[in-house]
């Protein structure tokens, strides 16, 4: 699986920096890295956000399907 973590409040993305893998907000899709389990996106969610960025797991595997309005 692919996750990244996004803020929901600024559009940004929790991701680990494809260098030394320390955790840094990105604010291009492209630019973040992502995450293959649950486990490591909590750890990450509950580390590095705070409650305003309304922290959500997108699954980019799933993006393919339609949300209905």
């Amino acid at each position: 699986m692919a996750y990244v973590i996004q803020s929901a409040t600024t559009g940004a993305f929790l991701s680990p920096n494809p260098e030394d893998g320390q955790p840094e907000w990105v604010m291009l899709l492209r630019d973040a890295v992502a995450v293959d389990d649950l486990e490591t996106c909590a750890q990450l969610i509950e580390d590095h956000t705070e409650p305003f960025h309304r922290a959500q797991v997108v699954d980019l595997t799933q993006l393919h399907r339609s949300v209905p309005l």
